[in-house]
């Protein structure tokens, strides 16, 4: 396959991934055309991490806010790192022949089949056999853009893990198609839909839409309908994507004061438990293992002691050892253990070794 793809690069001859933005020509085998593609990886990139992959469509105008938005929030760790890749859909308006669709069947039309392909089968494929994309793939779209997303939901499993779908514009039955697919999917998939308040051709059907995936009740969807008030078909893009990326990676925040509050204090499952199940949901979901927050071991610690449950002490104190061997938490953890269960000469030879 990457034999077959011809990348020209712009402007440079190395590809020198220091630089954090990339241009490229794209020469498509589907398409028959060379297309104009942009790249953002992460100042440290490296081969021996995993990345998510971001893939933004109509990148003249959405590729800088999207590519903003990651550097901003993995900066202050409240999602992963990732690399984006951007197509170009400005010239000539050909957005609207990549992404058109049939008026009666609502499927794509002969260009949107060849532009489908080109993403699913030549693009993503070329960065995941050339760069160490993680498997969590998301896809950014607007309007018409917005809408071609959806036909990844209709493989058996689908494409991305992820869709910000910004002020769609839904091609014919979409507004019922969506809701069915995502009932039917066996993954999990986070679907965000992202509107301004204001009046179009399109409000009633999407409202139509969000009604029905409201009423869908499943663990693995993650549904997310954000309106703004003050926003017009415009600025919503600027409005919406920090939203979205907020509703996507908020498991790979530290636990805050509201969680700790609502989700550990109130759970009934063990208190390190919690912790356990969310560091494994990372890792099923981003494909990598993060290494464990110091503030989310102190939360666990603190509903240990509120919810006098002891037991969940030793497997944080194993953790801790683990984790952070160059300080005492692990022995001190398991100290307070001994203590609690009655076991107080146990306690006083675990401190000292503190």
């Amino acid at each position: 396959m990457k034999k077959c793809l011809l990348v020209t690069l712009i402007g440079f001859l190395g590809f020198n991934l220091n630089a954090q933005v990339k241009k490229e020509i794209f020469e498509s085998f589907k398409l028959q055309e060379r297309r104009d593609v942009s790249y953002y990886f992460p100042e440290d990139y490296s081969e021996e991490k995993s990345y998510p992959l971001i893939v933004v469509l109509d990148a003249e105008y959405l590729f800088d806010l999207v590519v903003a938005n990651t550097k901003f929030q993995s900066r202050f760790d409240r999602m992963p790192q990732a690399i984006v890749v951007g197509v170009d859909q400005g010239k000539n308006d050909i957005r609207w022949d990549d992404c058109d669709y049939e008026e009666v069947s609502g499927l794509p039309t002969e260009k949107g089949k060849m532009f489908y392909e080109f993403l699913g089968t030549e693009l993503i494929p070329y960065l995941e056999t050339s760069y160490s994309i993680a498997p969590f793939k998301m896809f950014v779209g607007y309007d018409i853009t917005a809408n071609f997303g959806n036909y990844y939901l209709f493989k058996d499993k689908s494409f991305f893990n992820s869709y910000v779908s910004i002020s769609p514009v839904l091609a014919t039955e979409m507004e019922n198609r969506v809701p069915e697919r995502l009932l039917a999917l066996d993954q999990v998939i986070f679907y965000n839909v992202i509107v301004e308040k204001e009046a179009t051709d399109d409000r009633q059907r999407i409202l139509q839409m969000n009604h029905s995936i409201n009423s869908i009740d499943k663990e693995t969807l993650h549904y997310f309908f954000d309106e703004y008030e003050s926003a017009d078909h415009v600025s919503i893009a600027a409005y919406g994507i920090s939203k979205a990326f907020d509703n996507v990676f908020s498991i790979f925040r530290p636990i805050t004061t509201d969680e700790y509050k609502t989700k550990i204090l109130t759970s009934d499952e063990p208190v390190f438990s919690y912790l356990e199940n969310r560091y494994n949901t990372i890792e099923n979901l981003f494909g990598f293992k993060k290494p464990v927050e110091l503030n989310d071991i102190m939360a666990i610690y603190a509903a240990c002691r509120k919810k006098e449950d002891f037991e969940s002490l030793k497997p944080l104190a194993e953790l801790c050892k683990k984790e952070f061997p160059e300080t005492m938490m692990g022995f001190f953890f398991e100290g307070e253990y001994y203590e609690e269960i009655g076991e107080p000469k146990k306690a006083f030879k675990t401190f000292e070794k503190a």
